[in-house]
């Protein structure tokens, strides 16, 4: 692909996909820039950015002197992410909305949308990096493993890929800022955006009631002793230490408290105290909603390399049995809160090789 081509950058108002774009305008490519509505805010509060990002968005567009439009997807990314997310919920999982975000809004509607303005190519301000063969792309990791989001773009298939330009693959987040600085764009000192896609910093639990009613319970320990009250299953995730509200329990060590199973038919979230406690701990994962990037998943017995979360070091294991609806993954050392819902991602070396959804883990 010509670095001299038309590029459609979706412009966050951060500080790395300012940096994306400005990195492509100087290797010769005609650059547009696109900024992204795809949550139509419905109160005041704070943490409702979307004004502000349009603000830098625009700030830096204007700075590197490339043309900016302004995009809704709300109804797409209803349909295609947030819905998916509150099922997921009520099913009393912990979905990760940024991995259906990507492949059904940055690199779906959002390239369907950059073809129609005639673009070459999209880009974002993803640490990744993508290799372009005659015949298929790979995904692999960047070189700040820090910064790393291959996890998140897992799910991208082999169309997406081809089109996908990812800049910062070989920076850090220090040199994405000095970058930005010594181009003088107006975002360098912005701090990283966290909290759910597209929708921002929200109170999570506050947010999550507005769609999904609270359904309070008692919180027991494994012995089967009441020592606190839930707001709700759906509001904890296997591991959770922070916001159960059981500091002190009168007969028990002071020692925090995790959260290591959910017992759906009696309303009850079962507590236990240790990080590592062996309830949290599991040799054994079965995953389903496989996808591979290559189209081919990698052979039973195959040494592999896998994430159950974000920035997690990548874990030896391997694929101990494939089946119609998923896969049986072995662990050489167990893994802690491998949690229904979230993802886990497979990699060869530092190549992205796809990866599925936990549907459990559990000890053989």
């Amino acid at each position: 692909m010509s670095s001299t081509g038309h590029v459609v950058v979706g412009l966050s108002g951060g500080v790395d996909s300012a940096v994306a774009a400005l990195l492509l305008q100087q290797q010769g490519w005609r650059v547009t820039a696109v900024f992204m509505k795809n949550w139509e805010e419905d109160d005041k509060a704070d943490y409702c950015a979307a004004a502000k990002d349009l603000k830098d968005a625009r700030s830096v567009a204007k700075k590197l002197d490339i043309p900016i439009h302004t995009i809704n997807f709300s109804s797409e990314y209803w349909d295609r992410v947030f819905s998916l997310f509150l099922t997921e919920y009520r099913a009393f999982r912990t979905p990760n909305p940024d991995v259906l975000c990507n492949r059904e809004i940055k690199f779906r509607a959002f390239l369907d949308h950059a073809i129609a303005l005639g673009a070459d190519a999209i880009a974002t301000g993803h640490y990744a990096r993508v290799i372009k063969g005659d015949k298929t792309c790979h995904l692999l990791r960047c070189r700040d493993e820090n910064k790393d989001q291959t996890y998140f773009l897992y799910q991208l298939d082999q169309s997406q890929l081809r089109h996908a330009l990812f800049p910062l693959a070989d920076l850090s987040k220090p040199e994405v800022r000095r970058l930005a600085r010594e181009a003088g764009l107006p975002n360098f000192e912005r701090k990283d955006s966290t909290g759910i896609c597209f929708i921002g910093e929200r109170r999570f639990r506050e947010f999550l009631k507005r769609f999904l009613p609270a359904s309070p319970g008692e919180i027991h320990t494994e012995d089967g002793q009441a020592i606190g009250t839930h707001q709700g299953l759906m509001y904890y995730t296997l591991g959770q230490r922070q916001g159960l509200g059981i500091g002190g329990v009168a007969g028990a060590p002071e020692a925090p408290w995790f959260v290591i199973r959910k017992d759906i038919p009696e309303n009850r979230l079962i507590v236990a105290q240790g990080h590592d406690h062996p309830a949290l701990l599991s040799r054994c994962l079965r995953a389903s909603q496989l996808h591979w990037i290559q189209a081919e998943a990698p052979p039973a017995g195959t040494p592999l390399l896998a994430r159950i979360r974000h920035r997690q070091p990548p874990q030896t294991c391997h694929i101990e049995q494939h089946a119609r609806d998923g896969c049986i993954i072995m662990f050489d050392q167990p893994q802690r809160a491998a949690t229904p819902g979230q993802s886990i991602v497979f990699y060869r070396d530092r190549e992205c090789l796809g990866g599925g959804i936990i549907e459990e883990g559990y000890n053989p």
